[in-house]
C-alpha cells in the first residue's frame, strides 16, 4: 500500500498542530461556535445530536494492521469502545470530547492518517474497489490513480469551497464494486491496445433528493490528459453550480440543467484555455505511486485450492458466501461481514479492531480494506489458511456468512445520532437482520442488496439497493418508504418507490412479502432480484405488499 513520504508526513503533522491551536481558542472562548464551525469541519469534526463526531479518512478503503490498531486504541481511549465504518470507506467515532480531538489527530498522524476533507464542500475521500490489485476480473489496479486523485485534490485551492460536497469513485474491473455510477464523477480504468491505462469518465451521478445514474462523459482518456480534464470539469461546476439552494447544488443538477453536451462544451472550452504545465509531472507521479504499490505487494506464488470435502458445514458455508476469486490461483479474497444477526451494520468494537489487526498480520500480509458496504476485506489470504482465519473470526464474533445477502444491510446512523435524520435506521436494520438471517437459513434467496437511510440525503444508499428503505417523518411519526429494483453495479439503476410508507413495526412484514413475491416470480434460482423486478415490473410486488397484506 502507499506509504507517506516526508512531505506527506509533515503535512498531516502541521495540520494537527494547527487544529490543536484552533480547539484551544474555542475552549477558551476566543472563537465562537459559529467561527469554529468551518475550522472543525475542515478536519472532519461534526456536531451531531448528542456529541461531536469525528470522521477519519481511509483513502480508497485501504488500511494496514498498525493503522487499525491505532483506530482500536482511539475507540477504547477516546470513544465508547467502538467505531462505525461508512459507505465512503471511512470510519466515524461518535462520542469524542472536543478537548481530546487534537490528541486523536496526533495519534492519527503518527500512523499516516488524518481527517482532512472528510466533511465540508470539498472533494471528499476517493473511494475504490476493495478488491483492488487482487481481483480476478481486474483490468487495471485502481489504487495508483486513486492515490493520484487524493494528492491532486488535497487542499486544492480552487476546490476547497465548492457549491456542495464532491465525490469520486474509481474502479478497474469488469464488475463495479465501487458504485461508481452513483458518484459526481466516476472513473472506470481499463487498458488500451498497447496495455496502457485509459479511463472512461462518467459525470452527474448521485443520490439524495434527486438520485441520478452518472452519464458517460468521455471514453478512454489517456493518463496525461486525466488530471487536466478533471480539473476543467470541476472548474465548470465551481463556476456554474448553484449556491443559493443546497438541494440543487450538486453537479448532477448542473449537468441536467445545462444538458450533457452543453456541459461537455463548457469543459472543453475551459480546458482549451487552461495552463496545463502544472500537470506535466502527473505521469511521473503516477509511475512513482504505481511502483510503490507494486513493491509493497506480497509475493504470491500459485498454490493449491482448499479441499472442503471434510470441512464443517459452517466453514463450507462461510467460504462459499464470503470468499471471492483471487487473481492468483491458490489465494483468496476474504470478505468479513460486519453485520452479525441483530447487530448494528458497520459498527466494530475496539477489541475487534485489535483482533482483526492481529488476524491481518497472520493471514493477509498485514493489510485489509474497508468496503462501501461497511464490511472488511482481507486481500492476501492463502487458500490453505482459510480454516485458521475462520476460527479467528469466530472467536471475535465476525464469522457471519452473509456477504451479499439481504441481511448484509447498509444503514446510516439515522436519528440515533444524526441531526439531519428524520427517522431511525439502526433499530430497523437490527430487526430486519434477525428476520432475514432466519429466512436465509431456509430459503435460497440469492444475492440481494438491502439498504436503509434515515433521511432523504440517502447516506444509506437506499436508492441504489435492490430493496431500499427510506425513513421519513410523517405527522411527527416515523414512516418508512420502500423502493425496489435499484442496483449499484455496472448496470446501475435507481430504485422505484413501491407505494405509501409503513410504520416501523410494519416494515419486517412488508419486506417479507416482497421476498415472498420475488421467490414466486423469479424464473429460476439463478435469476437475481433486480432482474426479476425489471422483467415483471412493480405491479405484482405492490399488489402483494398492499392488497395481499
Amino acid at each position: 500500500m502507499y506509504a507517506y513520504d516526508t512531505h506527506d508526513q509533515a503535512f498531516v503533522e502541521d495540520r494537527a498542530r494547527e487544529f490543536r491551536d484552533q480547539v484551544e481558542r474555542r475552549l477558551t472562548g476566543q472563537l465562537s461556535e459559529e467561527e469554529f464551525r468551518p475550522l472543525r469541519l475542515q478536519n472532519g469534526l461534526y456536531l451531531q445530536l448528542h456529541a461531536y463526531m469525528l470522521r477519519i479518512a481511509i483513502p480508497y478503503g485501504e488500511l494496514n494492521s498498525t493503522q487499525l490498531r491505532k483506530l482500536g486504541y482511539i475507540a477504547d481511549t477516546y470513544d465508547k469502545g467502538y467505531g462505525h465504518f461508512t459507505t465512503r470507506q471511512n470510519i466515524q467515532f461518535n462520542w469524542p470530547k472536543l478537548v481530546d480531538t487534537p490528541d486523536i489527530l496526533d495519534h492519527l498522524a503518527s500512523v499516516q492518517m488524518h481527517a482532512i476533507q472528510t466533511s465540508g464542500n470539498c472533494i471528499r475521500n476517493v473511494t475504490s474497489d476493495p478488491f483492488a490489485g487482487v481481483a480476478a476480473d481486474e483490468f487495471v489496479d485502481p489504487r495508483p490513480v486513486s492515490e493520484l486523485l487524493r494528492q491532486w485534490s488535497m487542499l486544492h485551492p480552487e476546490f476547497a469551497f465548492l457549491p456542495r460536497k464532491f465525490k469520486f469513485a474509481v474502479t478497474g474491473a469488469a464488475e463495479d464494486r465501487a458504485a461508481m455510477k452513483f458518484h459526481d464523477i466516476g472513473i472506470w480504468a481499463k487498458t488500451d491496445d498497447s496495455g496502457h491505462p485509459v479511463f472512461d469518465l462518467y459525470v452527474g451521478g448521485g443520490q439524495g433528493r434527486t438520485p441520478r445514474v452518472a452519464k458517460p462523459f468521455e471514453p478512454a482518456v489517456a493518463l496525461p490528459d486525466l488530471l487536466p480534464l478533471l480539473d476543467a470539469m470541476l472548474r465548470v461546476y465551481n463556476l456554474h453550480g448553484r449556491r443559493d439552494n443546497k438541494y440543487k447544488a450538486r453537479i448532477k443538477i448542473l449537468v441536467e440543467e445545462l444538458g450533457l453536451e452543453n456541459y461537455r462544451d463548457e469543459v472543453r472550452a475551459e480546458l482549451a484555455g487552461m495552463d496545463t504545465a502544472p500537470f506535466q509531472s502527473a505521469v511521473d507521479e503516477y509511475e512513482r505511486i504505481h511502483a510503490q504499490f507494486e513493491a509493497a505487494q506480497p509475493v504470491m506464488e500459485p498454490g493449491e485450492s482448499l479441499d472442503l470435502s471434510t470441512a464443517s458445514a459452517s466453514l463450507q458455508a462461510w467460504v462459499g458466501q464470503n470468499v471471492a476469486a483471487h487473481r492468483v490461483p491458490g489465494w483468496a479474497v476474504v470478505q468479513i461481514s460486519v453485520k452479525p444477526k441483530g447487530g448494528i451494520p458497520g459498527d466494530v468494537t475496539g477489541t475487534q479492531m485489535l483482533a482483526l489487526a492481529d488476524l491481518a498480520d497472520a493471514f493477509s500480509a498485514g493489510e485489509l480494506r474497508i468496503t462501501h458496504r461497511q464490511n472488511v476485506v482481507f486481500p492476501y489470504v492463502r487458500a490453505g489458511d482459510l480454516p485458521g482465519l475462520f476460527k479467528g473470526l469466530q472467536d471475535i464474533g465476525l464469522a457471519e456468512d452473509n456477504i451479499g445477502e439481504a441481511s448484509d444491510i447498509i444503514a446510516c446512523p439515522g436519528l440515533d445520532y444524526c441531526g439531519l435524520a428524520t427517522a431511525r435506521s439502526i433499530p430497523v436494520a437490527q430487526e430486519l437482520s434477525t428476520m432475514l438471517r432466519a429466512r436465509e437459513a431456509t430459503d435460497a434467496l440469492g444475492p440481494i442488496s438491502l439498504n436503509i437511510s434515515g433521511c432523504i440525503n440517502a447516506c444509506g444508499h437506499h436508492h441504489a439497493a435492490n430493496i431500499g428503505i427510506l425513513g421519513l417523518n410523517k405527522a411527527e411519526k416515523e414512516n418508512y418508504q420502500i423502493t425496489l429494483g435499484g442496483r449499484s453495479d455496472e448496470n446501475a439503476t435507481v430504485g422505484e418507490v413501491l407505494g405509501p410508507g409503513f410504520d416501523r413495526d410494519q416494515v419486517p412484514a412488508a419486506i417479507g412479502r416482497v421476498l415472498d413475491t420475488y421467490l414466486s416470480l423469479r424464473s429460476g434460482a439463478d435469476e437475481r432480484f433486480p432482474d426479476t423486478y425489471a422483467r415483471v415490473g412493480k405491479a405484482p410486488f405492490k399488489e402483494a405488499v398492499y392488497v395481499g397484506a
